[in-house]
């Protein structure tokens, strides 16, 4: 009980020191990555959320991801992009802090002002539903493994400095506490996490229905786009048969005039030889 109650705390005053981080930091962070590298294109972070998300599990599973970051920067060099690893983890922080930055912004706004909200979304629900499918019985245990299951170590270094605060103010808000408010602690935190997951299902069917949209918009284009060339295929048939065909007429008209002069000349012969 009093590690759920620790946990809850623990929560709370992650969310309160890592939205002041946010509202101190990523300007500044940005624009260090600005200066330091060369700035990253839609397209390029885009294919660069696709292969981290393909890695992400890895990512879960061990502390030290140097070779992994390695990785990365090798297959974003096969797609066409020169970044090392270190740019690649460097941009995976400014993403990860932008993402939790967003936590409490109108769903349009957020959409406006980070626009990579759906690929970090997909990523950190997939993670979800793999702590889910790993979890044992639930409860204390499932609880108290919630979120060191959804940071990675790289994530963690981003909040090392909340966790110290966090310990001292934890240990003074144990004492006291009755079971009683135990229980509630875990019922907080049991329907927190309902609703999270709630909201994590609901936003991926919203990227889904958003893909399946864009997918129907390409294949309708791609179908005029073909129909459009199909179309100009049948009028270049159709004109290279009239000039085939006005060919094949002046050919005639050529050939039965020659026809006429070589009759009138042997009849003129013909009548010459009878004189």
């Amino acid at each position: 009980m009093e590690g759920q109650h620790h946990h809850h705390h623990h929560l709370q005053q992650y969310q309160y020191h890592h939205q002041q981080q946010q509202q101190q930091q990523p300007t500044s962070s940005v624009g260090a990555d600005a200066d330091r590298f060369p700035q990253w294109s839609i397209q390029e972070t885009k294919e660069f959320l696709m292969i981290r998300a393909e890695l992400d599990r890895s990512f879960m599973e061990t502390k030290r991801n140097k070779l992994l970051w390695d990785v990365i920067s090798t297959r974003m060099r096969e797609k066409g992009y020169n970044r090392s690893a270190e740019q690649c983890k460097s941009k995976w922080k400014n993403l990860f802090t932008r993402y939790k930055g967003c936590e409490t912004m109108e769903e349009e706004a957020m959409r406006q002002q980070f626009p990579f909200y759906n690929e970090m979304q997909l990523i950190f629900s997939a993670r979800m539903q793999s702590m889910l499918l790993s979890e044992g019985e639930g409860g204390a245990t499932g609880s108290k493994r919630k979120a060191a299951v959804q940071l990675s170590s790289d994530e963690e270094e981003d909040i090392t400095e909340e966790k110290e605060l966090e310990k001292s103010s934890v240990k003074k808000k144990k004492q006291g506490k009755t079971s009683g408010n135990n229980s509630n602690s875990i019922k907080e935190i049991l329907e927190d996490f309902m609703r999270q997951q709630m909201e994590i299902e609901m936003q991926w069917r919203e990227a889904f229905e958003a893909r399946e949209t864009e997918r129907r918009l390409k294949e309708m284009e791609w179908r005029q786009k073909m129909e459009a060339l199909e179309n100009e295929r049948l009028l270049m048939d159709r004109r290279w048969y009239e000039r085939e065909e006005q060919r094949r007429i002046r050919e005639e008209a050529r050939a039965e005039k020659r026809d006429a002069l070589i009759t009138a000349l042997l009849n003129k012969l013909r009548r010459e030889d009878h004189m």
